[in-house]
């Protein structure tokens, strides 16, 4: 494993949204080279950028039209070159987002594989072979060319599937995973990502990565798939990483990434933490953890104590923290997601509370997500120091409140969800056992929170204490000799080994050796 993974803080770039350079209302490269001074300073020490390849845009770039072209909208290739160099310059890493599930309709590969005539490129995508017969279980395309079938998407009716075979084919239009096809796109996957990696990016978070080889109900086709991509790398990119959006770790680390992301859909049970009627994190204490936390132990334990599961913030495709926490409950759940094992991933500007935005028509298919894509806001300039546009051009309509959260403002204020943060992030590079590859085990699934974080060469022991209630909690100290070494809110009341955990507080204690 890339040894800096273990130490990784992500922050997450959403490139449209982020710093417009030129006033033409959409963020760009040039933009997010502007303010990597803030991304150092809050403690990040890498960046996860979202698609930023050439597209039509219909999914907001996970809909690939050039996988060697960057966005002219962002940039040239030049100008994504220059922001690597100046990320490494700072002694930061940089991921893109590769999507290698599905193209843009307007892929040149996609219209090349719609002729009649058999080509280069007619098995790069998965087809039926008969229009008048539609296929059972799957999203296609009907009717949209010469060539005789339907074509396979995996959602969006503009993002035709890549074809990776079938583990187990059943129809005659089915090809297995060692057809020619499918290995052809397998390697065409695979030029694209040394293309990048030899312009100078540190690896990938690959998009759905659990979704190429169809009809694999226990995707051991996928695994396979991704083992050779896993060799390749370790043949040519030893350093390269990869981190996927897959949800499943014992596959995902058994397929070659170093780390999973955990979903916020399927039975991870991530938004009762944040976004449900009754989130765990609030203040309200009426939220439920047990369920994440049964599903996480069982992540955990399938994968022999690795525990490399992200937990995000947030991201594009979900509901802010905001929408459902206010600001010290916020702070409470930073407490959590930042001591917690695998890398932690912060969405851009959920470090100054950055609100959803209400109400908006969808964009470049974003629909309900959209409100969670709404310009960064930097300061009290015009359009809060993100573009010189005129609003009304603006790439995403912005937060209009008057009490609007700024990241000039929360820098000021020492009390500060980005203060929390960044005290926070320091904290965590401080100590062996809040690192990626420490152990966990949890101690309560109420209120409070506990949970026992040691370093994997066994040189330090943390207790994390964390109570989003409002009401106070007791808890009892395991054995040992503990002292506190971080609090968020008031200090616990403590008797012996008996302590009383403040309403909406957190507390780090260290074991010392006798």
């Amino acid at each position: 494993m890339a040894e800096w993974l273990n130490n990784a803080v992500f922050y997450e770039i959403y490139p449209q949204s982020f710093q417009d350079s030129n006033g033409d209302g959409i963020g760009d490269f040039k933009g997010i080279q502007s303010r990597l001074d803030y991304i150092k300073e809050l403690g990040c020490n890498a960046i996860w950028m979202n698609p930023c390849f050439d597209s039509p845009f219909m999914d907001a770039g996970y809909d690939v039209a050039d996988y060697y072209q960057a966005a002219p909208r962002y940039g040239t290739n030049e100008d994504l070159k220059e922001l690597v160099d100046a990320i490494h310059d700072r002694g930061m890493k940089i991921l893109l987002d590769l999507v290698p599930g599905h193209t843009s309709v307007k892929h040149p590969w996609f219209l090349e594989s719609m002729k009649a005539e058999k080509n280069e490129f007619t098995d790069r995508y998965v087809w039926t072979d008969n229009v008048w017969l539609p296929p059972k279980g799957l999203n296609y395309l009907s009717g949209i060319s010469d060539r005789d079938g339907n074509a396979i998407v995996n959602f969006f009716s503009g993002q035709p599937a890549l074809n990776y075979g079938f583990f187990k084919p059943e129809e005659s239009w089915q090809q297995s995973m060692d057809d020619e096809g499918p290995r052809k796109t397998l390697e065409a996957m695979m030029d694209v990502m040394r293309f990048w990696l030899d312009l100078g990016v540190d690896g990938f978070r690959v998009d759905m990565a659990g979704s190429l080889v169809k009809n694999d109900p226990d995707q051991e086709g996928t695994i396979a798939l991704w083992q050779k991509v896993r060799a390749f790398l370790d043949a040519e990119y030893p350093e390269a990483v990869l981190i996927s959006e897959w949800g499943e770790p014992d596959k995902s680390l058994k397929g070659g990434f170093h780390m999973d992301f955990l979903l916020h859909f399927g039975p991870s049970h991530y938004n009762d933490l944040f976004r449900c009627d009754h989130p765990y994190f609030s203040s309200e204490g009426k939220g439920v953890i047990k369920d994440f936390i049964d599903k996480y132990n069982e992540n955990y334990n399938k994968t022999n104590g690795k525990g490399l599961i992200c937990i995000p913030s947030g991201n594009h495709d979900m509901d802010r923290l905001a929408r459902r926490l206010n600001p010290e409950e916020q702070k409470i759940a930073f407490d959590f997601l930042l001591t917690m094992p695998g890398a932690p991933f912060i969405y851009y500007g959920d470090e100054i509370g950055l609100r959803y935005v209400e109400g908006l028509t969808s964009k470049e298919g974003g629909f309900n997500r959209t409100g969670s894509r709404s310009p960064m806001q930097w300061n009290h300039e015009k359009n809060d120091g993100f573009s010189n546009a005129d609003a009304k051009d603006l790439y995403i309509k912005m937060d209009d409140a008057s009490d609007r959260p700024v990241a000039s403002d929360q820098i000021e204020d020492e009390n500060s969800i980005y203060h929390e943060v960044k005290r926070l992030i320091a904290f965590r590079q401080e100590h062996p056992a809040l690192l990626a590859n420490g152990s966990i085990e949890f101690l309560t699934d109420g209120y409070p929170l506990a949970y026992v974080r040691k370093a994997a060469d066994g040189s330090e022991a943390l207790l994390v204490l964390i109570n989003a209630d409002a009401k106070a909690h007791e808890f009892t100290l395991p054995e040992g000799f503990w002292k506190q070494v971080y609090l968020n809110g008031k200090a616990p009341e403590e008797n012996g080994n008996e302590v009383t955990v403040a309403g909406q507080s957190a507390v780090v204690y260290q074991l010392e050796q006798a």
